[in-house]
């Protein structure tokens, strides 16, 4: 597999999708893949428990892509065997009218992790320099005062969010960004199998074929969009989704570094602390004791 360092966004320096594609997965079979997804999520969930145990740092992970890219069953691998109560996830779709009465963050803001826990964030503001973008409609119907909308309006979006992200890695949050870089072709034989497998035939929709017709625009919008907010406090990991096995795999990888990157660990006791554990070892070896003498006292009885 490529090295972690390869999937990531230099930032400030310009990007294009075509190089991290799938011709850039390094050479590992299937079988090799499915190995190092289940060690990662074995060291994950080691982690995990230190995140939770700590309650001092959260881990946002947020999800971009293609439609068809595999978002979803990225999620479901990668989190599969984690402790639910400590894992939150959190799908955007389009925004409700009380969500539109309100700045673009606000919707997401709502949903950050509580220390201690993993977020997720299946698709998330960055929605607002995509779909929005491309479709300028919406940004129609976001009911901004006119004075605010100018040709500016795309890069001081890319300002507020990485000062969003600076700010709550800042509250300890650590910050960690997906993007799933299906092809076109693979797109297309992905939607072929929800119109011709009955079983997944409900994640067909006309819509997301539609937006095929769109693809330039989308990818273009991809390339400004992570090139503007891939920062140092927050950095893009554009991982090659043509190879299912070898998307899960990098994922889960990259969520292992990042977990290790927080210095977790249990939290240590301290005097007073140890003097009540103590107590409470005396308190249940007493109450063992007792419980074997009564049942000594019972058997005489019965003699």
């Amino acid at each position: 597999m490529s090295s972690k360092a390869d999937f990531v966004v230099p930032p400030g320096k310009p990007f294009r999708l075509v190089d991290h594609d799938s011709a850039h997965t390094g050479k590992i079979d299937k079988q090799q893949g499915a190995a190092r997804l289940e060690k990662a999520r074995e060291r994950m969930r080691e982690l995990q428990e230190k995140l939770f145990a700590q309650n001092e740092w959260a881990l946002l992970v947020i999800f971009q892509a293609m439609d068809g890219a595999g978002k979803d069953s990225t999620i479901e691998h990668v989190m599969s065997g984690l402790n639910p109560a400590g894992c939150q996830v959190f799908s955007f779709k389009a925004p409700s009218d009380e969500e539109l009465d309100h700045d673009f963050l606000w919707r997401t803001s709502r949903c950050l992790p509580e220390r201690g826990r993993i977020g997720v964030f299946n698709r998330s503001y960055y929605e607002e320099v995509l779909v929005v973008r491309v479709h300028p409609e919406f940004l129609e119907g976001q009911k901004l005062p006119e004075k605010v909308v100018t040709d500016r309006i795309w890069q001081e979006r890319f300002e507020d969010i990485n000062a969003f992200e600076r700010y709550v890695t800042r509250q300890g949050i650590a910050v960690l960004k997906f993007f799933l870089n299906v092809s076109r072709e693979e797109q297309r034989e992905r939607f072929l199998a929800r119109l011709e497998e009955p079983e997944k035939n409900w994640k067909f929709s006309a819509e997301d074929v539609l937006k095929r017709s769109h693809w330039e625009k989308y990818a273009a919008a991809y390339e400004e969009m992570l090139a503007s907010t891939s920062t140092a406090h927050a950095p893009w990991h554009v991982i090659p989704a043509d190879k299912k096995w070898f998307m899960r795999a990098a994922v889960a990888e990259a969520m292992v570094g990042a977990l290790e990157g927080l210095d977790l660990r249990f939290p240590a006791m301290d005097e007073k602390q140890q003097r009540k554990l103590e107590e409470a070892r005396a308190l249940l070896t007493g109450e063992e004791k007792r419980g074997k003498e009564e049942k000594v006292k019972e058997k005489d009885k019965g003699r």
